[in-house]
């Protein structure tokens, strides 16, 4: 199992997956849980798509639901994933298409943000979206603790 969260944090809100890996650094998670700052995603982070039997993908998304909204999605396929989370050079869809090309993908739950808008050069995070981030690291331990790692 292996945690991972992506974002840029250039941007405001669209690097609320980054800023909640370093939520749980601070939390007490199992040991031997890697988390792992993605930034802003590409395909050096494939390798890790087949080095894990799970993972679980912290992104932010752009779906007009109320600013903070954490869900939690058990995408099957490539397919699954909405086209576009976020404003990375290569959306999270296109990574995952491209990680079925190159072998099985493990079991991935998808914790995502809903975020207003994107807003370049800026570091925080809008209040809302801040105060979702104790919700984000809840939603990571439950998974943790249904789906241990091995």
């Amino acid at each position: 199992m292996i945690v991972l969260g992506i974002g840029n944090v250039l941007m405001g809100d669209e690097g609320v997956g980054v800023h909640a890996i370093k939520a749980l650094e601070e939390a007490q998670l199992p040991p031997g849980v890697p988390l792992v700052d993605g930034g802003t995603g590409g395909f050096h982070l494939l390798a890790l798509f087949h080095e894990h039997d799970a993972m679980i993908l912290i992104d932010a998304t752009l779906d007009g639901a109320a600013p903070g909204t954490v869900r939690v999605l058990h995408p099957r396929f490539a397919s699954d994933f909405p086209r576009s989370l976020s404003a990375h050079d290569i959306g999270l869809r296109d990574l995952v298409e491209a990680a079925v090309l190159t072998g099985p993908l493990p079991r991935i739950d998808l914790i995502t943000v809903s975020i207003p808008s994107i807003n370049p050069m800026t570091l925080e995070l809008t209040p809302a979206v801040a105060a979702a981030i104790p919700e984000v690291v809840a939603k990571v331990r439950l998974l943790l603790e249904e789906k241990p790692a091995v």
